[in-house]
Formats: C-alpha cells, structure tokens, sequence
C-alpha cells in the first residue's frame, strides 16, 4: 500500500515561475549582473538558491551566491505567493488523499514559511501533515536529507512511501533515499530524461499520479 505521498512543490503542485522570475532578476540587477528569460530562469526551478546563482552567472562566488540568496528572498517575500498558482486538481487530488487516510508531505527547496503561506491563501495546510523547506535542511537536494526526515517523522515505512516531483533532481533525491518516484511533466524535465532514473510511474499531472496511487492500493490490499 502507498500510505503516504510526499511532494515536491514547484511544477509539481504549483507554479511559481512569474514570482521566482522577479526574484531572480532583483536579485542579479541589485547584484550588476543582467536580466535573464524566463526560458533560462525556467531551467533552474528546482534548484537550490546557491545553484540558481552558479546555473545563471556562471560563477562560483560563496559570498556573492550568499548575497544573491538574500536578495531572491527579500524580493519573494513581497511578490512569491500573490504570483503562486495551483495546478488544476491539486486541491480536489489532496482532498481525496486524505479521505483515504493517506499522510501527505511537501519536499522542497522553496523555505518552509512560504509554503505555509501559500497553503493558506488556497485554504489547504489541514491537508498536510508535514513540510522541509530550505530552510530546515544543511544540504539541498539532491541530497536526501529532507526527504529522509520527512520518512522518519512521517513513521511509515519507505515501501509504503511515494515521493513525486517534476524534476531530474527530484528523481535523484528519490534515488537517494531510497524512496521510490513517481515524475509529473508539468515540469521543464522530459519524459526521456526521467527515464533515465528509477521510477515507479510517470504521469502528465497530479492527477493522473491520484489515479495510479489509487490503482497501485488497489492492487494491494492490506
């Protein structure tokens, strides 16, 4: 049985792309670099903060990256969750996770208070039962220090445990720690890059992921 589902958040459960896209750009004009596209901002979506700097200036500045990470967040803390929407079916997919007794927790590399926001601006955080955000973690993923902490609080075994995620770094956390994956393609990331990663089911969206978590139980009986 799939007992509990742990998401990713961006392009997973939601799209944040025109508030990571000021974020971004405040950041790096405050900094003297230039404007970048959205085409290019799109790709690093799912990276941690330090990367996002590395990915766009082709530098690898600790200090500066620090100063890059400070700025994104003094900027989303004004725009990020006016500028975040839900995919369709999230919040009719969760509300039927949880009436089947499914525990349900979000993974990602976006800080923990901003997911709380944006679960409350949908009326959704009763849904669930536990967030890692950037902030709650030494290591980003790929690094499978939150999705393994999310395991152990959520105390249900790894076989019964379901990580979802967009993304190829959202795969190799799974990977990683040892959880297995479901990929959406709501993401920047193909179907054949996911196939170059251990999964147990990929899907356009979250609903067709509802679809095979409930055929997967099905197939399972207690």
């Amino acid at each position: 049985m799939i007992r509990a589902i742990i998401f990713d958040f961006d392009y997973t459960l939601g799209d944040s792309t025109n508030g990571i896209a000021l974020s971004i750009n405040y950041a790096l004009e405050k900094l003297g670099y230039s404007a970048q596209n959205i085409v290019d901002i799109k790709k690093t979506i799912g990276l941690s903060l330090k990367d996002t700097y590395k990915a766009l200036t082709l530098k690898d500045n600790l200090a500066e990256a620090e100063q890059f990470a400070a700025l994104f967040k003094e900027k989303a803390d004004e725009v990020m969750v006016a500028n975040t929407q839900l995919y369709d079916g999230v919040e009719v997919v969760l509300k039927k996770l949880k009436a089947k007794g499914c525990k349900i927790g979000i993974v990602t590399t976006k800080f923990h208070y901003r997911i709380e926001q944006i679960l409350n601006k949908f009326g959704m955080s009763e849904w669930i039962d536990l967030i890692v955000g950037a902030e709650d973690v030494k290591i980003a993923k790929p690094d499978p220090e939150g999705l393994l902490w999310a395991v152990e609080h959520l105390g249900i075994a790894k076989d019964e445990i379901l990580y979802v995620g967009d993304s190829h770094v959202d795969a190799r956390t799974a990977e990683n720690a040892s959880v297995n994956f479901a990929g959406v393609l709501t993401g920047t990331t193909s179907k054949e890059t996911f196939k170059k990663y251990q999964s147990v089911f990929l899907g356009e969206n979250i609903l067709d992921i509802y679809h095979f978590i409930s055929a997967w139980n099905e197939k399972r009986p207690e």
